[in-house]
């Protein structure tokens, strides 16, 4: 599923995410998602959401799609 897509990404949805400051070294973190931050039905660098650690980034994968 494509993580740039607005209709793929959904709450409780197990996703690795790159917070503003790791836009440069492209280090993830992993969590699952609490809310969906980007209105937009699409995004080039990635739907920003907020995770439910309360950590916020733009997804650049998603690891399951059960929920």
């Amino acid at each position: 599923m494509d993580p740039k897509q607005r209709k793929n990404i959904k709450p409780g949805l197990h996703v690795l995410v790159v917070q503003k400051q790791d836009q440069r070294t492209g280090v993830t973190t992993e969590g699952y998602v609490d809310r969906l931050l980007t209105n937009s039905q699409y995004h080039p660098h990635g739907i920003k959401v907020m995770l439910q650690s309360g950590i916020v980034g733009r997804v650049c994968e998603i690891l399951d799609d059960h929920n």
